[in-house]
């Protein structure tokens, strides 16, 4: 069975084409990464490709130009649609897009499962963007394996462990998430770099709730690296408003590079 894209045609475009020309767009535009980049982990944004897009890019140019590249992407969200503790894996085998299908790490999934780590549910995946947009992205870079994992309120130490069991050689961990939203420009740029700050020194206990929208998954990730003696560096920490939408509400865009 395979999981139906929900938003092709609003947060990147429908046509096979149209979406290849617009992601190796953005990727081009990107600054190249330092060489031999092999990093671990990445936050990144989930908003429309309109607006979030130069923003992401920074991420997947690495990922496209690293020195090994990776085999699977394992990818955390949030659930924005259906309420959800904890963490939800899916058990569709595959899902669409406009660039052609995506593996699932069944196994993986199933490893979850079996340990009480997450529940299998498409429920939640099945509306979701924040997962979603990523994979014509991960397409791009030639990543062809995911294993989705919607993360809802819950223990740090959970999605920690959680990401204990399937992280590792050939595999990056994407943390999917905006940050503060609706502010006008001044206030969301003071919040946004209070959360750098905070995903700078690994510090997830000073991610708060108005945040970022994927905040229980960046606190699990937070606390997974931290143990690992990681170095974090900013990629990129832009608006809305960089993009063109209006200054008095606007969304925060983050990218981060973790390398252990």
């Amino acid at each position: 069975m395979t999981r139906p894209a929900a938003v092709a045609g609003t947060f990147y475009p429908a046509d096979r084409d149209e979406l290849a020309t617009l992601i190796d767009t953005l990727l081009d535009g990107a600054p190249a990464p330092p060489p031999a980049t092999t990093a671990a982990a990445y936050v990144v944004p989930h908003a429309g490709y309109r607006w979030s897009g130069p923003t992401a890019a920074h991420v997947y140019r690495e990922l496209r130009d690293r020195a090994e590249p990776c085999e699977r992407a394992v990818v955390l969200g949030p659930a924005h649609h259906v309420p959800l503790r904890g963490a939800a894996v899916p058990t569709t085998k595959a899902w669409a897009s406009p660039l052609g299908p995506i593996d699932i790490d069944l196994d993986g999934a199933q490893l979850l499962v079996d340990r009480g780590l997450a529940v299998a549910d498409d429920g939640p995946h099945a509306p979701e963007h924040s997962i979603e947009v990523q994979v014509p992205l991960l397409l791009a870079v030639h990543i062809r394996k995911m294993l989705p994992i919607l993360v809802g309120p819950g223990d740090p130490a959970a999605t920690a462990t959680l990401l204990d069991a399937v992280a590792g050689p050939g595999t990056v961990v994407l943390c999917s998430t905006d940050l503060s939203h609706y502010l006008d420009e001044a206030q969301a740029r003071r919040r946004d770099a209070a959360t750098a700050a905070a995903i700078g020194e690994l510090a997830p206990e000073r991610i708060g709730d108005g945040d970022a929208c994927g905040r229980h998954a960046l606190r699990g990730l937070l606390a997974w690296a931290r143990h690992r003696a990681p170095r974090v560096e900013r990629l990129a920490l832009d608006t809305s408003a960089d993009t063109g939408g209006p200054k008095d509400r606007v969304v925060g865009y983050p990218a981060f590079r973790i390398s252990l």
